[in-house]
Formats: structure tokens, C-alpha cells, sequence
């Protein structure tokens, strides 16, 4: 079925089109790949020179990570009787003339409330070259906060991809499941990838990597097993326990105060989470519908040429969802960056049965994909990367765990 023809709410002159040119414009310089993700500075020209990356506010040099950019929530929260996509004869302005219950001004900032469907459109928009494309994710605060976060398109089909040569705008599904949230026009929930044409992985590229970084999901020297690399590189998780009385994560408490999305080393986090500890040397059990915290058995690493992707696990070998926030950004867990032993922080949540997760188990998978090229900034402190060396580490917005206070312990008032 043919699309309908719409005014195009971000017009450009004819000579700046970019969508499906026959002849796009050539890359600022040589690159190492015709395929891969674009990192930070074709990030930047595909914001000032091919106009594929398009703001109703200028974009600031911050939101370009190595290998995305964060993207901004804008001036209207919908609130929505119910998920949905668009599909393939729709606009997501149409969707929401049906779907719309109230709107929200988030100019001045607003409450979203926890357990309640909520669409904005974002300030960025897109008019992406010919095999050009894009896929997205929460940023890493967004997922350790339990807030489910997803990118739709006009006459989209699928949560969170960005078709090749789509011009249009961009909205973020927002939906609190832990904590109600505060937000307003600029707030960063989300991010972007982009990628030129359809870059492989393979269980040889795995292995060339291993030979590179040596994953640590083997002793040193060990040969990669297929299992470990089949769809990603396997990613374990550690209940072992870590400090006394086996300590090993966190769980959201159920009624907790509002949580600023802007604010940074600001919050108790005895106000909101409640600690785990493993149970008889036999991991933990997940109760249904909770939201814990975990830390990856081995450490991660993220080589300068690539980025990388934590997918779920497949749920045919447990109840439970892990990981919202997905990406990696060349850099992590890397030596050169200050970086060598970060975990990857898991965010997970269980479903229908209680489940027992134990430690070493599979729980997610890494996969890895090439940039075009080297980036010309790496994650770590240089950029004010949050979480590198990270162990088990909550999101920015909560203050560290005092020295010498236990977990169970309440500040005293004032």
C-alpha cells in the first residue's frame, strides 16, 4: 500500500536533500570501511554537512558520544492508553489523535509516573542517506533506573530501528516501571547509532577479537567455544557475593520518592533500593515482577575500533529480561582508557515464576560491531563517561555508599 503523501514538517532547500541521492555527498575524508557504525566526528558531519542528523534546537558538542548520540526529549509528553507502533500506513501523530488521554508541558518540567505509558517526540529528527540507518537504546542511567525506554518512527514497524533512508521525526515511548520520574524539555532518556550499509559479525571476527583483548569468560590463552560466542559473546552473571554476608546487588523498593532524570550524586540510595544477598551458596531468586541491579561475572572490554551492543538472553533458558540499556562505546573496560576491569551492570527483571539465577550463568550476549573508523574520542573520565571501572554501580543520580556504613544502616536525620 502506498504511504500517504504528508507535509514535511522540517522542509529543507532542494540542494540540501540528502535522502536516496544518486550521488551522496563523499565522506569528509578516507575512511578505513564503506560499512560500519559512524563514530563521533562523522556524528558531527552527518549534523553539519549531509544534514542527516537535524535539531529544532542546536545540537551541543555533548550529546555526540564515541559512537551515538544522546537524543533529547522535547516540549509535550502524551500520556497513552497503551503501547503501540505505528506501522506501515501511519504517522505517529496519527496514532496519537486515537491514543492520547492528556498532554503534559515539559518546558517546566513534569512527573511521569511510574507504571503509565507516556509518548514525546524528540528534538533531533533525521532525513538519512541511502543504506543508511539507525538503532537505538536508553542510555545506561535510563535502564538503571528501570525506566522502559523506546524509539519510534513514522510507519514504523519494529521498536528502536530507524529504516534506511527514513526522513521524519523521532518520539521516545517512555514508560516508569520502578520509580516515577521527573523530566523536562531536554532531558537525555535515549541515544542513536547510526550505520553505513549492513556490517557483519561472525564467530571468526569473535575470535580475531579474543586473540586481541583476551575476554576473560576463558582463563588466559583459552580457545573460544562456540556456545560462548554463537549470537554475541556470552556474558555471565556474579552471585558470588563480595563483601560480607554475600552482598550481590539490588533491588527497587516498591515505594520510593520521586527520582530528578537531571540531577547527579544527589540521592540516598537506601531510599530506593533494598540489598540483595545470594542464598545458601546457591545464587539468588528472582521474585517475579522485581527490579535488581547485578554486575557481570567478567570484566567487559570494548576495543577502539568497535562498539558493541548487550542483548537478552533468549528466554527459553529462564524467566527473566536482562539489560535495557545496551550499549558500549569504544573505550569501555579498555587499559588504554582507564578502563580495564569494568563490569557490565545487568539490569534485570523477572516475569511469571520466581527463578533462580546462578552465578556464572549466561545472561546476556555482547555483540560487537566496526566503525567506519577510529573515533576521535574514546569512553572514560576525558569525556565525563560515568561508568568506567564500574563494578556494581548504580546510575549517576544516587550518591556513593558512605564508607563504613552498612548497607542496612539509615542516616540519621539531618
Amino acid at each position: 500500500m502506498t504511504k500517504p503523501i504528508e507535509p514535511v514538517l522540517f522542509p529543507l532547500p532542494e540542494p540540501e536533500r540528502s535522502s536516496g541521492e544518486l550521488f551522496p555527498p563523499p565522506e569528509p575524508r578516507e575512511l578505513e570501511h564503506a560499512t560500519g557504525i559512524l563514530p563521533s566526528q562523522l556524528l558531527r558531519d552527518a549534523i553539519d554537512r549531509t544534514r542527516e542528523i537535524q535539531s529544532l534546537e542546536p545540537i551541543d558538542n555533548d550529546q555526540i558520544q564515541p559512537a551515538s548520540i544522546d537524543l533529547r526529549l522535547g516540549k509535550v509528553a502524551h500520556r497513552v492508553r497503551a503501547s503501540f507502533l505505528p506501522g506501515p500506513d501511519h504517522t505517529v501523530a496519527q496514532k496519537l489523535s486515537a491514543l492520547s488521554l492528556h498532554t503534559l508541558d515539559l518546558r517546566s518540567g513534569a512527573v511521569l509516573e511510574k507504571d503509565c505509558v507516556y509518548i514525546v517526540q524528540l528534538l533531533e529528527h533525521l532525513d538519512l542517506r541511502y543504506r543508511t540507518s539507525g538503532s537505538a537504546n536508553p542510555k545506561s542511567s535510563t535502564g538503571r533506573l528501570n525506566v522502559f525506554a523506546r524509539v519510534i518512527t513514522d510507519y514504523g514497524t519494529e521498536f528502536d530501528h530507524i529504516k534506511s533512508n527514513y526522513s521524519g521525526p523521532l518520539y521516545a515511548e517512555l514508560s516508569p516501571r520502578s520509580f516515577s520520574i521527573l523530566v523536562r524539555t531536554g532531558s537525555r532518556l535515549v541515544q542513536l547509532r547510526v550505520r553505513r550499509g549492513r556490517p557483519t559479525s561472525s564467530n571468526a571476527a569473535l575470535r580475531r577479537l579474543h586473540e586481541e583483548v583476551g575476554f576473560n569468560i576463558v582463563p588466559p590463552g583459552a580457545p573460544l567455544g562456540r556456545e560462548l560466542i554463537e549470537g554475541g559473546l556470552a556474558v555471565t552473571v556474579d552471585v558470588s557475593g563480595t563483601l560480607q554476608r554475600g552482598f550481590v546487588g539490588y533491588k527497587a523498593r516498591k515505594h520510593a520518592p520521586v527520582i530528578d532524570v537531571d540531577v547527579t550524586n544527589h540521592y540516598d540510595l537506601r531510599d530506593f533500593w533494598d540489598p540483595v544477598f545470594k542464598s545458601n551458596n546457591e545464587g539468588i531468586i528472582l521474585d517475579p515482577e522485581d527490579f535488581y541491579i547485578l554486575a557481570s561475572r567478567e570484566a567487559v572490554a570494548i576495543p577502539t575500533d568497535q562498539a558493541a551492543e548487550m542483548l537478552a538472553y533468549d528466554t527459553l533458558v529462564g524467566e527473566f529480561r536482562v539489560h535495557y540499556a545496551g550499549f558500549f562505546d569504544p573505550g569501555f573496560g579498555m587499559a588504554e582508557t582507564g578502563g580495564k576491569g569494568s563490569r557490565a551492570v545487568l539490569e534485570v527483571r523477572a516475569h511469571e515464576v520466581p527463578f533462580l539465577l546462578e552465578h556464572g550463568q549466561i545472561i546476556g550476549r555482547l555483540v560487537y560491531e566496526r566503525l567506519i573508523t577510529g573515533p576521535d574520542k574514546l569512553y572514560g573520565s576525558a569525556i565525563g563517561s560515568s561508568y568506567q571501572r564500574q563494578g556494581l554501580t548504580l546510575s549517576r543520580h544516587f550518591k556513593p555508599f558512605p564508607a563504613g556504613m552498612r548497607l542496612t544502616e539509615r542516616a540519621a536525620a539531618g
